[in-house]
């Protein structure tokens, strides 16, 4: 189980899996559950890198990230430090 403390969301942290090269078992803590729940049942059992293409880059509002793309930037960090 991989987690990943938010920056600059509602939500607080993101708990995920990896297994095969896709993702398993997002949770969001905190944020909007119902938009959390959604996005979390999207993506799941997706290709890493096909979460990361569409979820990176989306804004909150005038935020400068959002709570999908905080997920993308999870799994990229997992992604960066697993190939050190």
């Amino acid at each position: 189980m991989h987690t990943y403390i938010t920056q600059g969301v509602c939500a607080k942290k993101i708990t995920f899996n990896i297994e095969n090269n896709r993702i398993k078992n997002v949770n969001f803590e905190a944020g909007c559950s119902g938009n959390l729940q959604g996005i979390s049942q999207l993506v799941e059992g997706m290709p890493v890198e096909e979460v990361m293409t569409r979820l990176k880059g989306i804004k909150c509002n005038n935020k400068p990230t959002s709570c999908p793309d905080q997920l993308a930037l999870a799994m990229e960090q997992i992604l960066n430090n697993s190939a050190k």
